[in-house]
Formats: C-alpha cells, sequence, structure tokens
C-alpha cells in the first residue's frame, strides 16, 4: 500500500525552528514527528511511502535514508536546484508536488494516503479508507470540529448530510466561515485526482484543487472523526504539544528516559544534586545536560541533551533545546529556547545574539562569559513579563 507524506513547506510560522530543521524532523521530546507518521503508515499496512522535500532536503533524507529501519520503503522528489552549489528549494506546492511524481512515473496506481508531515495523529487509517471506498470517492478528507474562533487557521470543510462537500473555504476570517468543521491535513485519494492537477506549476491541495473538485462535482467527501491530532501549525501549537505529551494527553507518545522521581524522566548521564535543585514535574532532561545547585524547574518543562542550567535560574513551563546554557539567575517562564532565539507561547522572537543578551542564553559548546552586564537585573525583569 502506497501513502505520501508533504514535506517540502518551509514552515515559515515554526520560525525560528525551521531556521535549521525542518518541520517533518521538529523533535517531540527527541523523536522527530515524521517518524511518528512512519510508524502509524506502518500499523496500517503502508509500506511504500513517497516524500516530497524541497526546505532542508538534505536533513530529511539523511534521517529517515530508504526508510529501512522504519520498516518500510522510502523514495524522495526534491523540488528545487542547485544554485553556486547549494540546494534552493522551489516547493510546488502540495498538489504540484503530488503531480510531479506521477508525472516522473505512474507510481499512485491505487488507493492511496497523503499526510502532512507536522502532525501527530493516531487515526484508524485502515477503517478510513473503508469509509473512502464505500462511498466511491475521488477524493476523501478526514476531518475534525473545531471552536469556531479558531476557524481562520485551516481549511473549512462543508458538507450534506451524506458527507459529500458542497463548499472549502481556505482559511477563512472567523466571521466568513460557513462551518466548524476542519481539514486536518489527511487525505485519501483514488489515482483519478491527480488528472485534475495541472503538470510543472504551483498548486496546493486545499487552496486549488480541492475548489476544483467542489467545482466540478466531483465525488468528493469528508469523514467526520474524533481523534488525536495535534498539528504543528506555529511556534505556539509546538510549545502546546510538548506540554501535552508530558502532561500524559497524547497517546501514542512516551516519555523517553528514566523516571527518577514521579513525574521526572531524565536521559543518560545528567548531572545534578537533587537535594540542592527544586523540581516540580513533569520534567523531562536530556542526557549530559548539567543542572547547577540552586536552580529551579517546574514542569511542564523540557530540557534538551547537553544543556547547563546554572545556579539560580529559574524554567518554568518553558521547551529548552539542546546545547542552551542559561545563565545563573536567569527566569524563564512560558518560554522557548531555540540556539540564539527566545520565543513567548505566542509566538513574539527575541533575537538573543542580536540583541546582546547572549551573555544571558548562550550555546553551552562556548565558554561562559566571565563578565555579566551592569543591565543583567533590567533585562531579567523583561524575560520575566
Amino acid at each position: 500500500m502506497k501513502a505520501m507524506i508533504l514535506a517540502a513547506g518551509k514552515g515559515t510560522r515554526v520560525r525560528p525552528i525551521t531556521y535549521t530543521i525542518p518541520k517533518p524532523l521538529i523533535p517531540i521530546l527527541q523523536k522527530p514527528v515524521m517518524e511518528f507518521l512512519l510508524e502509524l503508515l506502518r500499523q496500517h499496512g503502508f509500506d511504500q511511502v513517497m516524500v516530497n522535500v524541497s526546505h532542508l532536503a538534505n536533513e530529511i533524507e539523511s534521517y529517515f535514508r530508504d526508510g529501512q529501519r522504519f520498516g518500510v520503503e522510502i523514495a524522495y522528489s526534491f523540488e528545487g536546484r542547485i544554485m553556486d552549489g547549494q540546494l534552493v528549494g522551489e516547493a510546488l506546492g502540495s498538489a504540484g508536488g503530488l503531480r510531479r511524481i506521477q508525472d516522473f512515473s505512474p507510481f499512485f496506481d491505487d488507493t492511496f494516503i497523503v499526510l502532512c508531515g507536522d502532525a501527530l495523529i493516531d487515526l484508524d487509517l485502515t477503517e478510513a479508507i473503508q469509509w473512502h471506498k464505500s462511498k466511491g470517492a475521488i477524493a476523501t478528507i478526514v476531518t475534525k470540529t473545531v471552536p469556531k474562533d479558531q476557524v481562520s487557521s485551516y481549511g473549512v470543510v462543508v458538507t450534506d448530510e451524506e458527507g459529500r462537500i458542497k463548499a472549502f473555504q481556505e482559511k477563512p476570517p472567523v466571521e466568513e466561515a460557513l462551518s466548524t468543521m476542519i481539514n486536518t491535513g489527511i487525505y485519501i485519494f483514488e489515482p483519478e485526482v491527480i488528472d485534475y492537477i495541472p503538470s510543472n506549476q504551483v498548486f496546493d491541495i486545499g487552496g486549488d484543487l480541492f475548489p476544483k473538485l467542489v467545482e466540478s462535482n466531483a465525488p468528493f467527501y469528508a469523514i467526520a472523526r474524533e481523534f488525536q491530532w495535534v498539528d504543528i501549525g506555529k511556534v505556539p501549537d509546538y510549545w502546546h504539544a510538548i506540554r501535552s505529551v508530558l502532561q500524559g494527553d497524547v497517546r501514542n507518545v512516551a516519555i523517553p528516559g528514566k523516571e527518577v522521581f514521579p513525574g521526572v524522566y531524565t536521559g543518560l548521564n545528567v548531572v545534578v544534586n537533587w537535594d540542592k535543585v527544586h523540581v516540580k514535574g513533569p520534567v523531562y532532561i536530556g542526557g549530559m545536560t548539567c543542572i547547577e545547585d540552586g536552580a529551579t524547574i517546574i514542569g511542564p518543562t523540557m530540557i534538551g541533551p547537553s544543556c547547563h542550567i546554572c545556579s539560580g535560574a529559574t524554567v518554568d513551563n518553558s521547551v529548552i533545546f539542546e546545547y542552551s546554557r542559561l545563565g545563573a539567575g536567569i527566569r524563564l517562564v512560558d518560554k522557548l529556547v531555540f540556539g540564539r532565539y527566545c520565543v513567548d507561547k505566542n509566538g513574539a522572537t527575541i533575537d538573543v545574539q542580536a540583541a546582546a543578551l547572549d551573555w544571558l542564553i548562550t550555546d553551552a559548546r562556548q565558554s561562559p562569559p566571565h563578565k555579566e552586564p551592569a543591565e543583567r537585573i533590567a533585562i531579567e525583569e523583561l524575560l520575566r513579563e
């Protein structure tokens, strides 16, 4: 059985993480989100997976390679070119990427599934495909219902009583949305749907293909299912995803490491004097991380591997990526630290290097600063807000 994972997007709404990490490799407690998708596909008998890549394509291909260690076969369709010796991504859109693969060679020769590479799901794919076939559909969207104030972030689907799609709105304003049933980025297609996609041009599944199917009165359906769906469309979504995993709300994601105290998990060789720090779970601390005496860690919090948390630092309800050094006395509440960036839970970003704050948040592989600036207290107050 064949499937496609959409992995060519730049992930602009998840910057700064996607400056160096493609969305499918964004880690959920050290495991890339796309790896969970491959596990789900394998469980339901999908063993041939096509992945379109563009932005940071090398990273995706280097991690997953031919898929052998994940129990599937993987091939890649690169969208872009080489310029001055560097790969330059030129994504064709989700539908355009699908057409490019089929034009190269008719890979999709039976019912297949398409998944966005940036969401955690636990959908019964087998049951969804059976429903799709029972309707004689050429295309089926798996949908969920969301609160009305969230519809502008998604494609909105309007159906009749039989589930046939009558209208499709791509990220409409709240006041213009015709329903609260939204597109989850999980699609079941017949090969004939590719005939609706033009060759060699940018073409999107939600914005271009779906309205065309509605206009053509094609057998186009939506299947509404209640299932776990953790979308990582924006930085705040990622922050909430990590919180949900740590709190045990995501069924198919286990907290890695060893549980040293109730709700406190660590990787290998963590250096910490538990009697001289204050830790309140749920917390995950990655391997080879050092927590100095006097630090405070309050969950839900993830601290990645090879970090250094200095004495008196407080990390509260935050996500800290690998190789982060947090200076003595710093107080981070509701923050995400990624390299040189500090992001709040609403997505507002501070470039700590450009703002001359890299004495406060640095790379743990660098030598620590010998002298801290006099403005330290003022900066700490700013970060505390």
